[in-house]
């Protein structure tokens, strides 16, 4: 192992570990909380180190290499290490709320890396391992978005992961953690891999959905003109008022029980005859007889009440699908965000 491929909490963790508990507990004292955290998260993931790197490592912190043999960590001494050195440099219950602490950091592995990844980038990197390598990294995501990853590979590895993951029960301790150990040092060589997606098109649709509708068509009119790909890409994400009319009817009636007449009677003002006719439809006779009343001796209106309504609703609709109450899935869309 390289150490370039070693992260800076992990060196630091590697040098503590070669001075010992007493120096480390004295160099641990002049630590900040967030960087002990780092360094004992760092220090379960490290099996055994070579001379060579400790002492490349202890030659970056400008010190002499003294032992001739590979210092022998692994999680279990690890751990017991970091908990004398952070009991011997901090007292009491703060100690003990910080070693709990980095028990959660040094649980983060390759698994949790990769539910941070978005499907396509976790399908390109996976795809050339072993099926049941496969199936066992799929088994440990969450259905959703290992349903996702095995869309994106062909027909027959397809079928024949989900062929292994039916077959797999239990998983002896070592394959998983060998797996896990492989591929960690792959993962970060991934472009981009940078944990939690920041940005892309998924978020800018979410965001312009939160603005007014003059300031929305504004920007992806300006983007249109300057990258029309990419505004496309925009609204094909988005999720406006008039794509109620690709919502089934019973999410449609769900939205309507949440939402006041005035509201929906400002939102249908300049809302299409298709529109108006499918939330007529679902609606009680008398109901739809009284809102169509209503709208034909309504008079002008700002545009900007209009879609403050309108945004209204689609808010409501967005809580009832997170709620997992309602589907919200327009024609040739990938998902819906409000």
């Amino acid at each position: 192992m390289p150490t370039e491929r070693l992260s800076g909490p992990q060196k630091a963790a590697i040098l503590l570990f070669s001075l010992g508990e007493d120096m480390a507990s004295t160099i641990v004292k002049q630590l900040g909380e967030e960087e002990i955290k780092k360094i004992g998260g760092s220090i379960s993931k490290l099996s055994s180190v070579s001379p060579k790197i400790v002492e490349t490592i202890l030659s970056e912190f400008q010190e002499a290499s003294s032992t001739q043999l590979p210092i022998q960590i692994g999680q279990e001494g690890g751990s017991k290490f970091m908990k004398t050195v952070v009991s011997k440099a901090i007292d009491g219950q703060k100690a003990q709320n910080l070693l709990e602490e980095i028990q959660e950091e040094g649980k983060w592995n390759l698994f949790q890396k990769i539910r941070k990844l978005d499907h396509k980038t976790v399908s390109n990197f996976i795809r050339s391992e072993h099926p049941q390598t496969i199936a066992i990294i799929l088994i440990h995501l969450d259905s959703s978005q290992s349903s996702a990853i095995l869309e994106e590979f062909p027909p027959a590895l397809q079928t024949e992961v989900i062929r292994r993951i039916a077959e797999l029960e239990n998983i002896p301790p070592g394959i998983v953690e060998e797996i896990d150990q492989v591929l960690q040092e792959e993962i970060v060589t991934i472009k981009g891999f940078e944990g939690q997606k920041k940005g892309g098109v998924r978020l800018a649709a979410e965001i312009l959905n939160q603005m007014e509708g003059a300031a929305e068509g504004n920007i992806l009119k300006e983007i249109e003109d300057q990258k029309q790909g990419l505004a496309e890409e925009i609204r094909k994400l988005m999720f406006i008022f008039e794509d109620l009319l690709q919502v089934n009817d019973q999410s449609v009636v769900a939205i309507l029980k949440e939402v006041n007449n005035e509201t929906l009677m400002m939102a249908m003002k300049t809302a299409s005859e298709e529109l108006k006719e499918k939330i007529f439809k679902n609606m009680s006779e008398r109901a739809a007889q009284m809102l169509k009343e209503d709208l034909d001796v309504m008079g002008p209106a700002r545009l900007k009440d209009v879609e403050a309504a309108q945004q209204s609703i689609l808010k409501v609709a967005k809580k009832l699908e997170s709620e997992g109450k309602i589907v919200l899935m327009g024609t040739g869309k990938e998902e819906v965000f409000v």
